[in-house]
């Protein structure tokens, strides 16, 4: 992965555009490292495969970056993105690392399902 070009991205992001698209959209504030510290609230949110389309998509911000899905009935929605890919299955990956390297938050977007 590479820091996150905000004009690429949007390019990427174009070209998935009222196309039926699978998204995996995962967050963390440290579920898999809890145990260090015990007053650490873990928060977690994760989908796999979710079949959408979107009629718009959005990349914003100074860095951090937010993206945002426009769905039929509603919104799709990712904040704290640092850095992304496009995998040779044309899979648009974007991802937010906090300060030690550690995922916080994943935004997939492909047109096959991703593998389990």
């Amino acid at each position: 992965m590479k820091p996150i070009e905000i004009e690429s991205v949007q390019e990427e992001l174009n070209k998935k555009l009222q196309k039926k698209v699978y998204v995996h959209l995962e967050t963390t504030t440290g579920a898999y490292s809890a145990h260090f510290n015990e007053n650490n609230m873990t928060v977690v949110a994760f989908i796999r495969n979710v079949e959408v389309s979107f009629s718009q998509a959005k990349i914003k911000g100074e860095g951090p970056y937010r993206v945002g899905l426009k769905l039929e009935h509603g919104w799709v929605y990712a904040e704290g993105l640092t850095d992304w890919t496009v995998t040779d299955q044309n899979q648009l990956l974007l991802a937010g690392h906090d300060k030690d390297g550690k995922l916080a938050i994943a935004l997939q977007i492909s047109e096959v399902p991703f593998s389990n």
